[in-house]
Order: C-alpha cells, then sequence, then structure tokens
C-alpha cells in the first residue's frame, strides 16, 4: 500500500524538485523582483504539493502568466479548494489567469 502511495506521488514530487532546483541554481542569477507575495516559486511548490503536478501547473503557470510588467502584483494566495467546474480535461480552469486573491 505504501508502495501505491509513493508512486502516485511521483509527478508532484518530480515537479516540486524541479522548483527546488529553480530556486538554487537560476533564481539567484535572476534576481529576487517577484511581483506577488509569495514569490512564483513558492506559489508554484504549495500548488502542485496541495494539488498535484497537473491542476498545481496550471495553477502556477497561471501565475507566471500574470507576473510581468503589465500583469497583477499584490498578495496572491494558492487556493485552499480546487476551483468551481475544474475538471482534469479542463485544465485551463484551474489557472487563476486575472487578477488575485479572487473570491
Amino acid at each position: 500500500m505504501e508502495c501505491a502511495s509513493l508512486t502516485r506521488r511521483l509527478p508532484r514530487n518530480f515537479g516540486r524538485g524541479l522548483i527546488w532546483i529553480y530556486r538554487h541554481t537560476l533564481s539567484p542569477l535572476v534576481g529576487y523582483n517577484c511581483r506577488h507575495l509569495p514569490t512564483c516559486s513558492v506559489y508554484g511548490d504549495e500548488a502542485i504539493e496541495r494539488f498535484g503536478l497537473w491542476a498545481g501547473g496550471w495553477m502556477t503557470l497561471a501565475r507566471l502568466l500574470r507576473c510581468q510588467p503589465w500583469g497583477t502584483s499584490g498578495i496572491d494566495n494558492v487556493p485552499m479548494v480546487s476551483p468551481p467546474g475544474a475538471r482534469w480535461y479542463l485544465p485551463w480552469r484551474y489557472g487563476r489567469w486575472r487578477g488575485v486573491n479572487a473570491g
């Protein structure tokens, strides 16, 4: 039973591992100038941990696309529950594409 649990968490841990590598290699070179709190890498790590690689990855993609000079800024936390209407076959519904801390 424990082996099945580890196997199911493998994609999630892979995604979090990529974020860890980014934080310790590229992030110091790029600089710490994220427009949101928590930073995009912390947001991505939390979203993937909470919702898995598929849903959390789409949430992270939406956040990264909002984090640009003409995008949003401010406090933007990962939602506690999956957005209504979000399904694995409608992945764009996982992301918050506009605004911060919506509903």
